[in-house]
This record gives structure tokens, sequence and C-alpha cells, in this order.
């Protein structure tokens, strides 16, 4: 059984890259254009085991999001990395206060994404 992965951009483009770096070891990814979307499909999809996420989106933000995400039990420890355009120290700091797990600057390299879904992925699993 593939793992299951939530990727939440409001660019289809960059659903689309992560979607085939994941693709190539065997994730299944499940997409999401906002954080209001991230949510019904969240809520669809509980056994996730890892989410990527941008920032910057239109209806609800990635931050948003990650703090709404939090306040759900079964999505406590879910691991979520940031996928984003942003560098500020701020929101860096913010993400990490809400449980973020890591922050990954696009344009991302596929193989860097790779590992740290996989690696976060295994943590989830056990």
């Amino acid at each position: 059984m593939a793992s299951k992965v939530l990727v939440v951009d409001d660019s289809m483009m960059v659903r689309q890259q992560v979607k085939r770096a994941l693709g190539a070891a065997d994730f299944a990814v499940v997409e999401a254009q906002d954080g209001m979307d991230a949510l019904e499909k969240v809520m669809q999809n509980q056994d996730v085991c890892l989410i990527i996420c941008d920032v910057n989106m239109p209806r609800m933000g990635g931050l948003d999001f990650l703090e709404a995400l939090r306040k759900i039990p079964v999505f406590t420890s879910v691991p979520v990395v940031m996928l984003t355009t942003e560098a500020q120290p701020d929101l860096v700091a913010r993400a990490k206060g809400l449980g973020a797990k890591g922050w990954i600057i696009k344009p991302f390299k596929p193989e860097m994404l790779l590992a740290a879904a996989q690696k976060l992925a295994a943590s989830k699993a056990a």
C-alpha cells in the first residue's frame, strides 16, 4: 500500500512537479489548491502520512491551514513540509512553532523533496 501525501499549492504546475517527484517512489498523491481545499481533502483522506504545503495561496494560506490542521486531533502529529518561495525568518519561525518539520524553497530539487518525504513518511509510520 502506497503512503499517501497531500500536496497543497495553488499552482497546478508545482503540484504536478511534486507529484512526479513523489510518484517515482510510489507515493500516492492527493492534491489541493489552497488551505480550504486541503482541509476538506485531509478529512476525506485521514490516512495521509505527510503534507507538503505552499505558504501563499488564495482563500487560506499555508500557515493558516497548518494552524487549523493542528486543532484536529488526528492530525496533530502528521508531518508538514512547507514548500514556498518565501524565506522570511518570521514565517519560518511561525511554521516551526505550528509544528512544520521542514521548509523547502522553490524551485526545489526533486531528489531533496523526495528524501525529505521518505524520511518524514517513515517517521509517521514508525
